[in-house]
C-alpha cells in the first residue's frame, strides 16, 4: 500500500484544509473547537446532533460523565467503577466496551491513548472540569473520523475569558467525597491565558473484606494561551498553546461479586482483590494555528501529543465467580477468604500509549450562481502506539491474607508493542440549493498501517510472533434537509461508517464496516425543541474488540472476534420546552427515549466451523445493548436565588451473552433494568456567591448493572454532597 506522508511541501499544499475557521470580519477566539458550530449552522446538520451546555452541567453539578451524557438521545452508558473514570461509551448500537468504537476528542482533537492501534479508551478526560459535550451522529462524523459506525463525542474544555475572570470551586460529601475545582485567567484584544486545576479525591463505596475501602485520587491540571492579531489586521489569526496534565490512583478492580453475595450487600468487594488498584498519568500538548486569508477563506493547523502510561495492578478471578455462582461452596470460601488458596495471579496491566499527529484544514465559502457552498477540507496525518509489559505477581491466600510467593515473567501475549500509522483525507461541502432545501456531501478517506510484535524474553531480544494489515476505506456521505416552515424541518442521511479493527488485527482484517441511514425531522418552535429520527445501519463486517474488560464470544481477551453480518434498527427522540409561571417561576422540561433493535443477519464463519455451539448465527443478538433508554430532566427556577432540578434516566436489562436470542438464558446471561433518579438544588447568596446540595441516587436503588469482566456490580448508592461555588 502506498504511503502518504506530510513533507513541508504537503502542507503547503495542503494549505486549502480547515475543519475550524474564521473570517475577518466575524473573529471569535477559538482555543476551544467546537465541531458543532453556530445554530445557524446547527439546523443544516444532515444527521442528529446534541449539545450539553455548561448550563446543563451546572443544573446538576455532576463530575460522572455517564450521569452527564444521559439526556443525549442514540447514547448507550454502562456504568462499571460507579465514577465514570473509565466509561463504556456507544451509539447507534456500535460497541460501548471502553468507548472504543466511538470519535473521542477534547476540543477538536482525538483523546483516546492510542485511536487506531488500540481503540479502547482506558483514559479519558476529567469530566468535572468540562465547560460542554458535543455529540454528533450521521453524515457528518465523516469530518472527524477514524470512527463513524456510530458517532463522535467532542468535549469541549474551560475557554480562556475575554477579560479577567475565575471561580472556586469546593465540595464534601458521603463516601468521603471532596473535590476543588478552580481557573482564573484573563484575556485582552491580542492575548489571553487560563489556568486549571480539578482535584477528586473519595474513599468509595465499596468495602472490601479485612481491607477497607476502595479510594480514588485524581488530579488534573491545565495551562492555555493565546496570541491573536489585533481587529483591523490585514489577515486575521491566531496562535493557541494548551497544556494538559493528569494522574489517578484509585482502587478499582474488575472483580464483581456473586449474585448471592450481591443481595446480601451490593456494596462488598472480595478481600482476595484487595491489592487491586490502577495508577496512570496523562499528559498532552496542543497547538492550534488559524489564519483568515479572506473574508471567506480561512485554514487552521493543529499538531497535537498524547501520552498515557498506566499500571491496573488487578486480579482475573470469574472461574470462582463462576463456579460459586454455579453452587460450588469451596469457591464460595475462597471468595470469602475462609479457605487457602495457592493460585492468586494478580498481573501488572502496564502499558504506554503514544498518540501524535497534524491536522491542517480549510474553509471556504463561496457562490456559484445562486447556490451557496460552505466547503470544508481537511488532512490528518497520525501515529500511535502501546506499548504492553505484563509480569504477574503470584500470592496465596493463607487465613484471608495475600502472601506475596514471587513474579511471573510475561507471556509474549503480554510483552508486546502494537503500531498504527494512518493518513485521512475528508472534503465536506454544505450546498444551500434553495432557501429551504440544503444538500451536505461529504468524503472521507482512511488509509492505514498497523503492526504487532510479541517478544519473548524480558529484554525483547527474541522476537515471537506479529501481525500486520493494511488497508484503505473510500467513505462517502449524503445528507438532505428540507425546512417546511421556519419551525419544521425535515431531514435525511446516508454515509458509510468504518471503524479500524486496532494493531492486533491480520492482513486482510476489514474491520467495522455499514451502510447507515437516517430520517426524521426536527421542530424549533419559541421554547420547544423537538427531535426525532429512525436510523437503521447495515453492517457487512462487525468486529468486536476483545479485551479482559469484555472477552469475546470465543473468550478471547486480545485480538479481535467476527461477528460477521449485522443490522441495527432504532428511533431516538428528543424535545424540550420551558414554562414560564405568573410568579416569575421557570419550569424547564427535557426528555429523551432511545429503541434500538439488533442483531446478527448472517451465520458467521466461526460458527460454521464450530458445529454451532460457540459461533454465532443469524438472530444471535448483541451484547450489553438495551432495548429502551429513557431520560427525563425538569425542575422550578425561581427567576432569583434558588432552582431545584431533578432528573430521572431508565435503562432497560441487557444481554451479557451474544445467545440470549436462542431462549435458553438464565439470570446470569443478563443484568437487571433500573431507574435513576438525581437531585440538585442552588441557592444564590449573591452574584458571585452560590451554594449547592446535590444527592446522586435520591431513591437508593441499586441493580445489577454489568457482569463484565469478573461477577456481578451494581450502580452508586445514594450520594449527598454540599458544594460551595465562588466567581470572580
Amino acid at each position: 500500500m502506498a504511503r502518504f506522508y506530510l513533507t513541508p511541501l504537503t502542507l503547503a499544499l495542503c494549505a486549502t484544509l480547515s475543519n475550524q475557521g474564521f473570517a475577518a470580519d466575524d473573529y471569535q477566539p477559538l482555543e476551544t473547537i467546537s465541531v458543532l458550530g453556530n445554530g445557524e449552522q446547527l439546523n443544516r446538520l444532515p444527521g442528529s446532533a446534541h449539545l450539553v451546555s455548561d448550563e446543563d452541567l451546572e443544573k446538576f453539578e455532576f463530575v460522572d460523565i455517564n450521569r452527564m451524557m444521559r439526556n443525549v438521545p442514540g447514547v448507550y452508558l454502562r456504568e462499571e467503577d460507579g465514577y465514570g473514570l473509565r466509561p463504556n461509551i456507544g451509539i447507534r448500537g456500535a460497541f460501548g466496551e471502553r468507548s472504543g468504537k466511538i470519535s473521542l476528542l477534547e476540543d477538536g482533537v482525538l483523546v483516546a491513548p492510542a485511536p487506531y492501534s488500540a481503540p479502547e479508551a482506558y483514559y479519558f478526560p476529567t469530566a468535572g472540569r468540562l465547560q460542554a459535550i458535543e455529540v454528533l451522529k450521521g453524515p457528518g462524523t465523516l469530518k472527524y473520523g477514524p470512527f463513524s459506525v456510530g458517532g463522535a463525542v467532542n468535549m469541549l474544555s474551560t475557554q480562556i475569558p475575554e477579560g479577567s475572570a475565575g471561580k472556586v470551586q469546593l465540595e464534601a460529601g458521603q463516601y468521603g467525597e471532596n473535590r476543588l475545582h478552580t481557573y482564573y485567567g484573563a484575556g485582552s484584544e491580542t492575548s489571553g491565558w487560563l489556568i486549571e486545576t480539578h482535584q477528586q479525591q473519595a474513599d468509595g463505596f465499596r468495602d472490601i473484606d479485612r481491607a477497607g475501602s476502595a479510594d480514588i485520587a485524581k488530579e488534573d491540571y491545565l495551562i492555555k494561551g493565546r496570541l491573536n492579531s489585533a481587529e483591523g489586521a490585514s489577515f486575521a489569526q491566531q496562535l493557541d498553546i494548551k497544556l494538559q496534565y493528569s494522574e489517578e490512583e484509585s482502587g478499582m478492580s474488575y472483580l464483581g461479586l456473586t449474585d448471592s453475595d450481591l443481595a446480601e450487600d451490593p456494596n462488598r468487594r472480595y478481600g482476595i482483590s484487595a491489592l487491586d488498584e490502577m495508577e496512570n498519568r496523562h499528559s498532552t500538548v496542543q497547538l492550534n494555528h488559524t489564519i483568515a486569508l479572506g473574508d471567506d477563506f480561512s485554514l487552521s493547523t493543529q499538531a497535537y501529543y498524547n501520552k498515557f502510561k498506566r499500571d491496573w495492578f488487578k486480579v482475573s478471578l470469574g472461574s470462582l465467580i463462576d463456579a460459586a455462582n454455579a453452587g460450588d461452596g469451596d469457591a464460595q470460601a475462597v471468595l470469602d477468604g475462609t479457605l487457602d488458596y495457592a493460585d492468586v495471579g494478580i498481573k501488572h496491566n502496564d502499558r504506554t500509549y503514544v498518540s501524535r499527529g497534524v491536522q491542517v484544514s480549510a474553509n471556504l465559502r463561496l457562490d456559484t450562481g445562486s447556490i451557496e457552498h460552505d466547503l470544508e477540507f481537511g488532512v490528518r496525518d497520525h501515529y500511535d502506539d502501546v506499548d504492553r509489559f505484563q509480569p504477574v505477581e503470584n500470592y496465596s491466600q493463607i487465613d484471608g491474607a495475600l502472601v506475596f510467593q514471587g513474579i511471573t515473567d510475561p507471556s509474549a501475549s503480554n510483552n508486546r508493542v502494537g503500531k498504527a500509522e494512518a493518513t485521512s483525507l475528508f472534503v465536506y461541502d454544505q450546498i444551500q440549493l434553495t432557501s429551504a432545501l440544503a444538500v451536505t456531501a461529504a468524503l472521507r478517506y482512511e488509509d492505514m498501517e498497523t503492526r504487532q510484535q510479541r517478544f519473548e524474553n524480558n529484554e525483547r531480544t527474541e522476537e515471537g510472533s506479529s501481525r500486520a494489515n493494511s488497508l484503505s476505506e473510500w467513505l462517502p456521505g449524503l445528507g438532505v434537509t428540507y425546512s417546511i416552515n421556519e419551525t419544521v424541518t425535515l431531514l435525511a442521511g446516508v454515509h458509510r461508517g468504518f471503524a479500524p479493527p486496532g494493531s492486533g488485527s491480520s492482513e486482510g482484517e476489514a474491520g467495522d464496516l455499514s451502510t447507515n441511514y437516517e430520517g426524521g425531522f426536527r421542530v424549533h418552535s419559541g421554547d420547544l425543541q423537538l427531535e426525532m429520527i429512525a436510523f437503521y445501519s447495515d453492517y457487512e463486517s462487525t468486529v468486536q474488540n476483545c479485551s479482559v474488560a469484555q472477552p469475546c464470544a470465543n473468550g478471547q481477551d486480545s485480538g479481535n472476534y467476527a461477528l460477521g453480518e449485522s443490522e441495527i434498527r432504532g428511533l431516538e427522540a428528543s424535545v424540550s420546552s420551558e414554562w414560564q409561571m405568573t410568579n416569575g417561576w421557570l419550569i424547564p422540561l427535557q426528555a429523551s427515549y432511545t429503541f434500538t433493535d439488533a442483531e446478527i443477519s448472517k451465520d458467521s464463519l466461526e460458527y460454521i466451523s464450530s458445529n454451532g455451539e460457540d459461533g454465532l448465527a443469524a438472530g444471535d443478538n448483541f451484547t450489553y445493548l438495551p432495548e429502551n433508554v429513557f431520560a427525563l430532566t425538569t425542575g422550578v427556577d425561581s427567576g432569583a436565588a434558588w432552582r431545584i432540578n431533578l432528573t430521572a434516566a431508565y435503562q432497560d436489562d441487557m444481554c451479557v451473552s451474544n445467545y440470549c436470542n436462542r431462549g435458553d438464558t438464565d439470570r446470569f446471561d443478563v443484568t437487571e433494568s433500573l431507574w435513576v433518579l438525581d437531585a440538585a438544588a442552588h441557592y444564590d447568596f449573591s452574584s458571585d456567591l452560590a451554594g449547592y446540595l446535590k444527592v446522586d441516587n435520591l431513591l437508593d436503588k441499586q441493580a445489577i448493572i454489568n457482569r463484565a469482566p469478573d461477577g456481578a456490580r451494581v450502580n452508586r448508592p445514594r450520594t449527598a454532597s454540599l458544594g460551595v461555588s465562588y466567581r470572580f
